[in-house]
């Protein structure tokens, strides 16, 4: 990496390194690094952890009442590869990403590459200044992810979770559908499915179509693999 771009990516970041090899590692794939080991994965691995830690401590600091089911549900809706894929196309650091003829395609990167550049670039300011400067970075750009999960339903993410990533990674909105309801009118449970992109994803049942509907994009963001089962 020369000096112009690791300016450049400094100023986008608002982070300047001491050492700046870590950066230049952060923002090299494994398709054209020398050896797997000098590309940004074992970055991405360690600012994967730092970042989990961080929103953790985040939500018990904040909310000192908030059951641990609920500030898990909601470290999973922030905490993810939509999420941290959004902030790396947000911040530019994306089109900064030294990578191989073969990856290097027209058109949007793919969701997990931009999202291993976010968790490396973190992974990098933690190893060179610790973990306040580390800690600043993540709470400026997911702060108001958190913020917002926080002041809403936090089922209400599933949704747009879903949303953000079949508009990103193929232009189309999800269609939710009604299969079933059953019981009497004033006791009814309905049964909803999610088609994105031509597949269907597993259906789910809730005692409103919204529930169902919130039921099912959970269960089509664990089959993406973009959540685990239980969040």
């Amino acid at each position: 990496m020369d000096q112009a771009a690791s300016k450049q990516c400094e100023e986008l970041i608002g982070y300047r390194f001491r050492d700046l090899s870590l950066l230049a590692q952060a923002l090299t794939h494994a398709s054209v690094a020398p050896t797997r080991a000098q590309s940004n994965e074992r970055l991405e691995f360690l600012g994967d952890s730092v970042l989990a830690l961080v929103v953790c401590q985040d939500l018990y600091q904040r909310e000192g009442d908030l059951p641990e089911g609920e500030m898990t549900k909601i470290k999973s809706a922030v905490v993810s590869r939509v999420t941290c894929a959004a902030i790396a196309e947000g911040l530019g650091i994306c089109q900064l990403l030294s990578l191989g003829k073969g990856m290097a395609k027209p058109g949007a990167m793919p969701l997990s590459v931009a999202a291993a550049v976010f968790e490396a670039v973190l992974g990098a300011i933690y190893l060179d200044g610790g973990l306040e400067p580390a800690r600043d970075f993540v709470l400026r750009h997911i702060g108001p992810y958190m913020d917002e999960a926080m002041t809403t339903d936090h089922q209400k993410n599933y949704k747009s979770l879903l949303q953000q990533y079949a508009q990103r990674e193929w232009t189309v909105t999800p269609d939710y559908r009604l299969l079933d309801e059953k019981g009497p009118d004033h006791s009814k449970c309905f049964e909803v499915a999610v088609w994105i992109n031509g597949r269907q994803f597993p259906s789910a049942w809730g005692k409103s179509k919204k529930d169902a509907e919130q039921e099912a994009a959970r269960r089509a963001l664990v089959a993406l693999k973009l959540i685990e089962e239980g969040d």
